[in-house]
């Protein structure tokens, strides 16, 4: 049963206040949802809504004083996070990869908005699992979840040790593709979109790109070919934008 709480204490507004950070978010395992179809999502979800406030229900200045938003929504959600979020031993992810699938790994994406967008991408285009390094921002910060659109609620993601996930998916014969600007063109390059064996798309981190230790895994490097082909206007594109582009070509393969 959900809480919908009809006025609230000064104390459960401090308390509410705190998962604004992610030291409290660790704590409590809660984290906060807000606007009417954002809550409604995270109730037909498999997540577990814990409380409920509604603005018409707690007045105006509590509503203002618990929000993560510049102007408060009409509703705003407490919810647990799910068990499965953060994984120790990369051994327990192993059924995952059993019958294939593509799977996006971010190499310490350090933005909310581009965190929030990649999920978006990851539910437009089906993507089976989206893999985090463990310095990743943190999914459940208000900002990611906002950014999201609802789309948390539907992609599996762990935060996991990512070459130890990458071995893992060698071992099984499937490959890992990440972008380098020395790699084969993605449009004249034969791509495996994960149909028998899974597939790990690594998106690297906004400034430094792809780390020297998933570098050494990635089975094939793909280039993203600006146009006109030999005038790169700008040196690289945006990690959202580039993983867009990228999981677009591999879907297009399966069609």
């Amino acid at each position: 049963k959900i809480n919908c709480l009809s006025s609230i204490s000064n104390n459960e507004i401090k308390r509410v206040k705190t998962l604004q950070q992610k030291k409290f978010r660790d704590e409590t395992g809660l984290f906060i949802v807000e606007g009417e179809k954002m809550v409604d999502e995270a109730m037909h979800s498999r997540f577990k809504v814990d409380q409920i406030y509604r603005r018409e229900e707690i007045g105006e200045e509590a509503m203002k004083r618990i929000t993560a938003l510049a102007s408060p929504s009409p509703v705003l959600a407490v919810v647990k996070k799910p068990s499965d979020i953060y994984v120790d031993d990369a051994s327990e992810l192993a059924d995952i990869f059993s019958k294939g699938g593509l799977f996006l790994a971010l190499d310490t994406i350090r933005d909310p908005g581009n965190l929030g967008t990649i999920l978006r991408i990851a539910d437009w285009f089906g993507i089976d699992a989206v893999l985090a390094a463990k310095d990743t921002v943190d999914v459940f910060n208000p900002k990611v979840v906002q950014a999201t659109m609802g789309a948390i609620f539907r992609v599996k993601m762990h935060y996991v040790d990512l070459p130890s996930v990458s071995k893992m998916v060698l071992e099984k014969g499937g490959k890992v593709y990440g972008t380098f600007l020395d790699g084969r063109n993605m449009y004249s390059t034969e791509l495996d979109a994960g149909m028998e064996k899974p597939v790990i798309i690594v998106i690297g981190n906004e400034s430094e790109g792809i780390s020297e230790a998933m570098g050494k895994l990635v089975s094939d490097r793909l280039y993203i070919p600006p146009y006109p082909a030999d005038d790169s206007g700008s040196e690289s594109l945006n990690a959202a934008v580039a993983t867009a582009i990228t999981v677009a070509e591999f879907r297009r393969r399966t069609y």
